[in-house]
């Protein structure tokens, strides 16, 4: 396994949230966040009284809140996943996400970066969830499991309800850039009718260290609440926009979405996301129980 004695055990990240609706009203909405990025290997190098591993403090990771939600080791499920997947398994594994503050989390979506020996990136775990409590995870490698660069475009059908304000029909494209400063991922939505809404998340990569961390935690102390409170008012924007309501449930449109997502493949038109259709399939990773679309 790659490791380099130099190399922190975690990142925090600082910057930003971007979400865009296209249609039928335009929505969008930008604000600051911090997030964190730890190598799974080493949880308990990031034991601090200001900082939590399964246990309280101002910021803290439950390894109960990820993957399958129970308290064991989240790095050799990981690998459990890749092995399956045929993927490599010898490299680190860095997990993206908020962290509780004050005991609460909130997390739209975690990101798992997989890398190989030589620390090139193979495989990104997005573990999605919804405020009705269900998640679903979607592992994403490239077209020929090959590295995945800034270039690199990973698709997926979506199969879990997120908003009341779309249907679980089309799917989704990602892309991920990494600099030596920075982080950026970015997530393009595509239903039946083509591009819909974009988000981003990104910000500049910072030493994991007491004053760093507390410095962030005093300019947002409420930062995962705000997460939630935020989803809802921008639900009650979309709400007096007159954009459609699906409710919690929705089913799949009568004119399927997989059409214009699975003709997008090599496609030059802008009406569904570049590469491979359902390069992705999630069907076969276990998911949260409660997860239904």
């Amino acid at each position: 396994m790659s490791a380099a004695s130099d190399k922190p055990a975690a990142w925090l990240m600082v910057g930003r949230v971007m979400h865009e609706r296209l249609r039928p009203a335009r929505n969008r909405f930008v604000y600051p966040v911090f997030f964190l990025r730890c190598n799974l290997d080493r949880l308990p190098a990031l034991r601090h009284w200001w900082f939590g591993i399964d246990c309280w403090a101002p910021l803290a990771l439950y390894t109960r809140d990820y993957g399958p939600r129970d308290g064991s080791g989240l790095s050799s499920w990981m690998r459990q996943l890749l092995t399956q997947a045929g993927l490599p398994v010898d490299g680190e594994i860095w997990l993206q996400t908020f962290p509780r503050v004050f005991g609460y989390a909130f997390n739209p979506v975690s990101f798992w970066y997989c890398h190989d020996c030589a620390g090139d990136l193979r495989a990104v775990l997005a573990e999605v969830n919804n405020t009705f409590g269900a998640s679903h995870r979607y592992l994403l490698s490239a077209p020929d499991q090959g590295v995945i660069g800034v270039s690199t475009v990973l698709t997926c059908r979506k199969a879990l309800h997120v908003s009341p304000f779309c249907q679980v029909e089309g799917g989704y494209a990602f892309r991920f850039r990494d600099t030596e400063g920075t982080a950026f991922a970015g997530i393009d939505y595509y239903d039946a009718g083509g591009l819909l809404i974009r988000t981003a998340i990104g910000g500049r990569r910072l030493p994991f260290s007491r004053p760093n961390v507390l410095g962030a935690l005093a300019r947002q102390p409420w930062l995962t609440i705000s997460v939630m409170a935020r989803i809802h008012s921008q639900a009650l924007r979309l709400w007096l926009k007159k954009v459609p309501f699906h409710g919690k449930n929705p089913a799949p449109s009568a004119t399927p979405a997989e059409a214009v997502f699975a003709g997008a493949a090599g496609a030059s038109r802008p009406a569904g996301p570049p590469g491979p259709a359902n390069r992705n399939p999630s069907t076969n990773l276990p998911q949260s129980e409660d997860n239904q679309p």
